[in-house]
């Protein structure tokens, strides 16, 4: 199979222009995506677009990752309801370093070869730019006109919020980064998400507007949850690329959540195994649907490709002790097993509240496991909260020394999946 046609069995091109499978074929190519330092980090939204720069890598390709200094001063309009919040440039800066240290992680870099991966920031070239030089040089090749008929522009137009004056050029400037990269970087693809569609070919178009060149594109589909729930959100918010912000513990937790339909889908795309190894899952999964093979390899793939084997293992290791051996008295976990829990979120409580003993529900909503008494109360009532693996039959239940294990730990469980280690000083 050829690039194009390896995404395409992965799921991974939605629109396409036309040619761009031939460019592809007939030479090596720079393909470049953009990402906004929106945040100091990534989250799991952005590994479709970054896989799509490895698989152009893979392929012998050269990918341009292309961190939007100066777009993300702007704010990108497609699929936004209404304008967000600018960052000052401070903060902007300081998440272009997190954003490229991650980014690195995925790409090969090394100068020595043809196609090595090369990092751009469009802050570099619109940082000197007068605003004259910007309307007369490109904002004359693009009419009104055009620019309104893009479906991202129509519908905020239409809707109650309007839209700016800055979110309304803001596929000229994302036009403008694709100009430039052809004409200083031979850049002659651009992918992104689908959301990206219409900024993609307004890029193409001044390419051919004002350098007569041609240029081309494909974009993903953005990634959905079958059970019609956001992808890459959990009850603590996004799943980050950030171990600092999502534990690769909680990050092994999401992918081995996921649904048969979801897995199976998913394991095309965040996964690089071939299609006989997927294929063949896919039947050991449907055989024993129980086993969970599909989801278990996911999360393997993936938490291996993002944090590295170790992190894994680690993850592997929490998991095994937190859910495979449920029926194993918590008392019969050691201080070594509770301590090494990697991702479990940990918290500090005051002992000598305990002498007079703490009632269960102000204890949960102290330590924040809940955000409130009301809420605590309500899943104790609905059998959701256990403490040491034995669940709390009634909210008058009150927490005594005589509940800790070595004398210092509380092991909570809130619903499912959701664990908690309170240590007691």
């Amino acid at each position: 199979m050829n690039l194009i046609e390896e995404l395409q069995w992965r799921g991974m091109i939605q629109d396409i222009m036309p040619g761009t499978e031939e460019q592809l074929n007939k030479e090596m190519t720079s393909g470049y995506i953009g990402f906004d330092p929106t945040a100091d980090s990534l989250h799991i939204g952005s590994l479709v677009p970054i896989l799509l720069l490895v698989h152009l890598q893979n392929a012998g390709h050269k990918p341009v990752a292309l961190v939007g200094g100066a777009t993300g001063m702007v704010g990108d309009p497609s699929g936004k309801s209404e304008e967000r919040n600018l960052l000052s440039e401070e903060v902007l800066r300081k998440n272009e370093q997190g954003v490229k240290k991650q980014l690195m992680k995925f790409l090969d870099f090394d100068s020595s070869k043809k196609n090595c991966a090369e990092m751009v920031n469009n802050y570099d070239w619109f940082r000197e730019m007068r605003f004259l030089d910007f309307i007369r040089d490109v904002g004359k090749h693009i009419t009104v006109n055009y620019m309104m008929a893009k479906e991202s522009v129509k519908k905020r137009i239409e809707g109650d919020a309007g839209m700016s004056f800055t979110e309304f050029t803001y596929q000229l400037v994302q036009g403008y980064d694709y100009f430039w990269l052809y004409q200083n970087k031979n850049c002659k693809l651009q992918m992104g998400g689908s959301d990206q569609w219409g900024n993609i070919v307004t890029g193409t178009e001044l390419i051919r507007r004002k350098a007569g060149g041609e240029a081309f594109a494909f974009t993903c589909p953005l990634v959905t949850k079958a059970d019609g729930s956001k992808f890459g959100k959990t009850e603590h918010g996004n799943v980050w690329l950030d171990p600092l912000k999502t534990s690769p513990y909680q990050f092994y937790q999401f992918w081995l959540n996921a649904s048969d339909l979801d897995a199976e889908k998913w394991i095309r795309m965040f996964t690089f195994l071939s299609r006989d190894a997927i294929h063949m899952l896919i039947h050991d999964h449907k055989t024993d649907p129980s086993a969970r093979v599909l989801q278990k390899t996911l999360a393997q793939e993936i938490t291996v490709l993002v944090h590295g084997k170790e992190e894994f293992e680690k993850a592997l290791g929490t998991t095994e002790k937190l859910f495979a051996n449920q029926n194993v008295p918590a008392e019969n976990l050691s201080v070594e097993d509770l301590e090494s829990m990697e991702g479990v979120i940990k918290s500090s409580y005051d002992k000598l509240k305990l002498k007079e003993g703490i009632d269960i529900v102000s204890f949960l909503a102290e330590n924040k496991i809940f955000p409130s008494k009301g809420d605590a109360r309500k899943m104790i009532q609905g059998g959701g909260v256990s403490i040491n693996r034995k669940k709390v039959e009634t909210e008058k239940m009150k927490i005594e020394e005589a509940h800790l294990l070595h004398g210092k730990y509380l092991l909570i469980q809130k619903g499912k999946k959701n664990y908690y280690l309170v240590s007691f000083n």
